[in-house]
């Protein structure tokens, strides 16, 4: 897929999450269309009219703690997101990621969430040159989520959550930037609230369907303790730990230190809301990936 094609592929995926958001904000319009028969259509109607209240019912059996910026929540959440971030490597050599491979999160049923990634523009300093082995300016691989929560309690009752993860990555993105095989990423994930405090973890594994010499299975461990200040404000502090037990990294651990603070959620228009939050990340250990990085989230709950 050559770079011409995977612009129209991302236009189209945009106009595709917009119409979908559309369709979920649409309950007035349902309910003068919708009708108590059982046909195949109106059944459809009636789900789309009940769209925001069932969201509403299924959020409030969850904690209403606020999403890290590197640990991925156990909790549902109806939102669109973006990140960026500014990575400084070894040598002086820094990579940009506009938009983190984040993207459209919806709940469709009930403990049940789904995100559709929208690839990052990965951009790299110094020469670019061209090839399947060397670093490009260009697009990563599309993602996508499914989580299902298997059990939770909200503040009243408990304060705690467990979900399962299924993550996925197509090889869409440009040479350099892509996995060049589909990586399939199962995680189990939870959570427990204090009062104020909370803590969030997220422990998975990579399972590449090729490449195993290369890309390797990597285990990733994320860990976000976070307290609640003044209602919005959210300071964290986050450990992001990774683990290869083979390929090219083969015995090598990697791990970020995280700090940061999220803002929100700031009420603007009936359900919707925005998020937003800062946090910088140093590696710890010898040999990473990359030395540190500044992280920026943006987020529009809905």
């Amino acid at each position: 897929m050559d770079s011409s094609h995977r612009c129209n592929f991302t236009f189209v995926y945009l106009i595709g999450a917009l119409l979908a958001v559309c369709l979920t904000a649409a309950p007035c319009r349902a309910q003068a269309t919708g009708s108590s028969g059982t046909s195949f259509g109106s059944a459809i109607v009636d789900y789309f009219a009940d769209w925001f209240p069932r969201v509403t019912r299924i959020q409030s059996e969850q904690p209403h703690w606020i999403t890290p910026l590197v640990t991925v929540t156990p909790r549902l959440e109806e939102e669109f997101r973006y990140d960026q971030s500014w990575q400084a490597n070894q040598k002086g050599v820094a990579t940009d990621n506009f938009g983190g491979g984040k993207g459209l999160e919806l709940i469709p049923a009930q403990n049940t969430e789904i995100i559709l990634g929208v690839p990052n523009w990965v951009a790299h300093n110094g020469a670019i040159q061209h090839g399947k082995d060397v670093k490009t300016d260009g697009w990563a691989d599309e993602t996508f989520l499914v989580k299902y929560r298997i059990l939770s309690a909200n503040e009243e009752h408990g304060n705690y959550i467990l979900t399962a993860f299924m993550g996925f990555s197509a090889p869409t993105g440009d040479d350099g930037n892509s996995n060049r095989h589909g990586v399939f990423t199962p995680t189990i994930a939870g959570g427990k609230g204090f009062g104020a405090f909370d803590v969030q973890t997220t422990a998975g594994i990579s399972l590449p369907d090729g490449g195993l010499q290369r890309l390797g299975m990597p285990v990733a461990w994320n860990t976000a303790l976070q307290y609640r200040v003044f209602h919005y404000f959210w300071p964290e502090f986050e450990m992001n730990y990774t683990w290869w037990p083979n390929g090219e990294r083969e015995g090598e651990t990697q791990v970020f230190l995280t700090p940061g603070i999220l803002v929100g959620r700031i009420p603007i228009y009936q359900r919707v809301g925005l998020t937003f939050g800062f946090g910088y990340q140093v590696a710890v250990t010898k040999n990473p990936m990359y030395n540190h990085a500044a992280i920026l989230t943006g987020r529009i709950p809905f």
